[in-house]
């Protein structure tokens, strides 16, 4: 995979992070050409918690050396866009006091946020700024997440089981509750393909904004115009769950991504 040359001096950093923290999320760029090819379109930003780029539990020898299985989550996400992993949406410091912050949304105008695990006071600023600038932003939250994960609770590489809903969220004029009486699972469409959820969040505006959205299917997708951007949250990362491939996600991911960026 071609390095982003915004991400040349901070490869080496993400990589020794990703080995702690784990989930894929974090960005790493194997020289090798033979690596990793993806295809030459739309450039998608994407954070989260979640194992969507590299399979949980990866050893480095094996992705160095190609053996890495891709989960099937990030194959679909890549049918249609070449994947940037993130790990912060706010500057970051240079490496030399002479150079000037590197900026990790600079010349991205698509980003995926799926499960992240917290985003920092800068980065709400950050995203808000972003959209508001005219990005465009498929943002995912679990209140429950209910995928079966190797790591225990408290294990920095485990995802983040209970969704932390950013701040920005609130300022875009949403709030997202969740019912406990719920049934487990249950069928919501979305643009037209069936989308399995588990134990998924409510939205609703928050009362008094002034809040541009619709929101469809059961309340769990909401359509925010944000400025001259645009925001599509979805309450349920069901979807983007499981280690087997999966028909009817993989669907309904596709119809997720059309909405927020088609």
């Amino acid at each position: 995979m071609a390095m982003r040359s915004r991400n040349l001096k901070l490869a080496l950093g993400a990589l020794v992070i990703a080995l702690l923290v784990g989930g894929g999320a974090l960005a790493w760029y194997d020289s090798r050409e033979d690596c990793c090819a993806v295809p030459e379109n739309a450039e998608l930003g994407l954070m989260t918690s979640l194992p969507l780029y590299w399979p949980e539990g990866s050893q480095i020898a094996d992705i160095a050396g190609g053996q890495a299985e891709l989960p099937w989550q990030r194959t679909v996400l890549e049918r249609s866009h070449s994947l940037l992993p993130l790990d912060t949406l706010s500057p970051i410091p240079a490496l030399s006091p002479n150079d000037p912050p590197e900026d990790p949304l600079a010349g991205l105008d698509r980003l995926a946020i799926v499960q992240p695990r917290g985003l920092s006071p800068a980065d709400n600023v950050a995203l808000d700024d972003w959209v508001r600038a005219g990005g465009r932003l498929l943002l995912v939250l679990d209140p429950m997440l209910t995928g079966h994960y190797d790591y225990g609770l408290g294990d920095p590489r485990r995802p983040s089981d209970v969704a932390l809903i950013p701040p920005v969220v609130a300022r875009w004029g949403l709030e997202m509750n969740f019912d406990e009486a719920q049934s487990a699972a249950r069928p919501v469409e979305i643009d037209g393909r069936a989308a399995p959820l588990e134990l998924a969040g409510s939205l609703r505006e928050i009362a008094g904004s002034n809040a541009d959205c619709m929101i469809e299917a059961a309340d769990t997708l909401a359509l925010c115009t944000i400025g001259e951007g645009r925001v599509t949250l979805f309450a349920d990362a069901a979807l983007f769950e499981g280690e087997a491939p999966d028909e009817a996600k993989s669907a309904a991911i596709q119809s997720l991504l059309e909405i927020a960026f088609e």
